[in-house]
């Protein structure tokens, strides 16, 4: 049985296996090494995930999972007061939400390779136009995220995996480090482009491989191809996979 890469959060991760996301994008990358499965929720937050824990983690699994991104924040981090309230969490409990999913994933198994990712920047310009392209007139006056205060989301994300001393992708930052990022990585100021899916594809792969969990260097699930003698092919499959 190949081991399992689960990915947990919102509609950045629902989306992750569209066409040149990078949950589909990781799936390939580990390929016969190991089943990449998206558990993404659209318009979930921290607070309704912790229902799902033991649906999706349970904790009598015979076989946990090998790693598992947690991407959560972008609804948390919803305006209070603003057209988006209802998927509002404060910060605080925010970052105690994200420790809850830890634990809950620790507590299957500490061998579990737990990623935190912390929300992509909020381009507030292509909220709103998005929003006057759904609704017109009728759209939303006033932000219901702001980058800034996505900020604060993405800084208690870094802060909880340093106290926990698991890894963690500061997306908020990394892409704006990009001039330009604000259409180049995001095609409605909060979900991602291609480019964007690119940029959470290689830094997935990037801390993976630094923990120790390159694809090069795990088994494939049966014999490549080349290993198999026509004459005698059973041959192949009494050995294990190289």
């Amino acid at each position: 049985m190949r081991p399992q890469i689960v990915l947990f959060g919102d509609s950045i991760t629902q989306q992750s296996f569209s066409l040149g996301a990078w949950g589909a994008a990781l799936a390939d990358t580990f390929s016969r090494k190991a089943d990449v499965l998206v558990r993404g929720y659209g318009g979930y937050n921290t607070r309704w995930a912790l229902f799902l824990l033991h649906h999706i983690f349970p904790l009598d699994a015979a076989t946990p999972p090998l790693a598992v991104t947690i991407f959560f924040g972008a609804n948390d981090a919803a305006l209070s007061g603003r057209t988006s309230e209802r998927q509002h969490v404060p910060v605080e409990e925010y970052k105690e939400n994200l420790r809850k999913i830890v634990h809950h994933i620790k507590e299957c198994s500490n061998k579990v390779l737990v990623l935190l990712i912390t929300p992509p920047p909020i381009d507030e310009d292509g909220r709103f136009k998005y929003a006057r392209s759904l609704y017109g007139d009728k759209a939303m006056k006033l932000p219901e995220r702001t980058n800034e205060v996505t900020g604060l989301y993405a800084k208690q994300c870094i802060e909880l995996a340093e106290e926990l001393g698991i890894p963690s992708i500061n997306l908020w930052s990394k892409m704006q480090e990009t001039d330009g990022w604000q259409k180049k990585f995001l095609n409605d100021g909060l979900h991602l482009t291609p480019e964007g899916n690119e940029v959470v594809h290689l830094e997935v792969t990037r801390i993976f491989a630094e923990l120790g969990l390159s694809p090069t260097e795990m088994p494939l699930d049966f014999p490549h191809h080349s290993k198999i003698d026509p004459e005698t092919p059973e041959k192949a499959f009494q050995i294990k996979c190289e």
